[in-house]
């Protein structure tokens, strides 16, 4: 990135204040990026721990496979799913709460003993599912968050701030040299003058 600006003094002082600006944000963006890094192993580490807990729920039901085919799945039905929101590391990130469930009304008398049972294994299973499906969606947004941060990092720490300092000095270098330059060219008027001012005293 070509940071433009002018060999001048007011030209340094905004390069100044601009360098301030990114050096004081930089240790805050870092430590937002770590806690970003962070929580996106934890929720990762947290779909792994649903995705077994339900392959051992339906590991443990391979032995009523025959019973499941006479089950009516229809009889259940997501009604509603709270959500809450909370901010982790500055990013407002969706919370399940709560999964509710609506049950078909049917007659205990016609169906199976253990049919209600199957109800509330179905319902388990699917809260375990949606939970797992919902931490997919926390990742994604906590991925997407994470890499605009390191962006960032990365602009301020290897392009701007390098950049911002490299051109002040060149400023800097800039004005030292115009000022030894005007100095030097003062001492060679002086000393013509002077010079001058020796033949004149030394005519009369």
């Amino acid at each position: 990135m070509a940071i433009r600006f002018q060999y001048n003094k007011t030209s340094r002082q905004q390069l100044e204040k601009q360098l301030a600006v990114r050096e004081r944000a930089l240790p805050t963006l870092q430590n937002k990026e770590s806690a970003l890094r962070m929580e996106v192993k934890k929720t990762k580490a947290e779909i792994e721990e649903l995705d077994k807990e339900l392959e051992a729920k339906i590991k443990s039901y391979d032995k009523m496979v025959s019973m499941w085919t006479e089950f009516d799945p229809t009889l259940l039905r997501v009604k509603d799913v709270h959500l809450s929101k909370r901010k982790i590391a500055g990013v407002l990130l969706p919370m399940l709460d709560k999964v509710d469930f609506e049950i078909r009304p049917f007659s205990l008398f016609n169906r199976p003993k253990w049919f209600l049972d199957g109800v509330k294994t179905l319902e388990g299973l699917a809260e375990i599912g949606i939970r797992r499906d919902f931490q997919e969606i926390r990742l994604s947004r906590l991925e997407y968050a994470r890499k605009k941060t390191t962006q960032k990092v990365n602009l301020f720490e290897k392009v701007q701030i390098p950049g911002y300092q490299e051109a002040i000095l060149k400023i800097k270098r800039y004005l030292e040299d115009e000022e030894n330059l005007s100095k030097s060219s003062q001492k060679i008027m002086r000393a013509h003058q002077e010079q001058r001012r020796e033949q004149e005293g030394s005519v009369w």
